[in-house]
């Protein structure tokens, strides 16, 4: 029973492998040569949202994104999703329209192929560098200024107890949201953790129900810097609260099974 157990998760994460894989080297040679080009930049965030979506499907684990706004596009918005999984981004990409940008740490830029990519179309930021934080800060002003939603990670990197207690929150996506009077939409992601967990550069996936959860916008209209820690405090509240929901609804499932 072990070694059957054993089998099929090595075929399922096989499967997974490969179909994450699979639309990136099919769709690449179109990213090349759009990256070279700016205003092609859209069409290459439009073909990494499509990598990502036809992977989830491919998981076949049960998917849910859960809206809990009504999404203008015409309005601009910093979104401030916890950070637990390298699965997070592709789901954001999957569910969150427009030509978002986003805030991620550097090391990507060392993906074979897809780092180039994601140096010229994202903000790539070593958080252990002052010059490096203060040139991604001075980045992402300048895609709000250029129309783009922007996505930053408050937590900054994924934390030893991910999915369950957040890490501090930093300063920059508030400081930037107050400074620009945009509204911060937090984004609660309970479970990617659990379907591929950060082990330290050692691959393990397996197979979970995934969910997405974009919370209600916090206007901060008339904020100033001084309204930051709360502000900052609301927001973590709203994501801490919504995992601790979510961890003891999949504990009560499996016990109950």
């Amino acid at each position: 029973m072990k070694a059957l157990k054993y089998l099929s998760h090595r075929i399922y994460t096989t499967w997974c492998v490969t179909w994450f894989v699979m639309p990136f080297v099919v769709t690449y040679p179109f990213q090349a040569v759009l990256i070279r080009r700016q205003r092609w930049y859209p069409r290459v965030h439009n073909i990494n949202r499509f990598w990502s979506s036809s992977a989830l499907r491919m998981f076949l684990a049960p998917l849910q994104v859960e809206w809990r706004m009504r999404f203008d596009r015409s309005k601009q918005y910093i979104f401030t999703p916890n950070h637990s999984s390298y699965l997070d981004i592709p789901l954001l990409l999957h569910a969150i329209p427009g030509f978002l940008n986003f805030v991620g740490k550097s090391s990507l830029t060392k993906v074979p192929l897809w780092g180039k990519v994601y140096e010229k179309l994202y903000i790539p930021v070593d958080r252990k560098s002052a010059i490096s934080s203060a040139k991604s800060y001075i980045q992402s002003v300048r895609t709000l200024e250029q129309g783009r939603n922007l996505v930053i990670f408050p937590e900054g990197t994924i934390p030893p107890t991910a999915g369950e207690e957040l890490l501090a929150f930093k300063d920059g996506p508030f400081r930037l949201a107050i400074e620009k009077q945009l509204p911060v939409v937090p984004v609660t992601m309970p479970y990617n953790h659990k379907f591929l967990p950060d082990l330290d550069g050692k691959l393990k996936v397996r197979w979970h129900p995934l969910k997405i959860i974009i919370h209600e916008p916090i206007e901060t209209k008339g904020m100033t810097l001084q309204d930051l820690p709360a502000l900052k405090e609301k927001v973590f509240t709203i994501i801490q609260e919504e995992l601790k929901k979510h961890n003891s609804i999949d504990v009560n499932r499996y016990t109950n099974h």
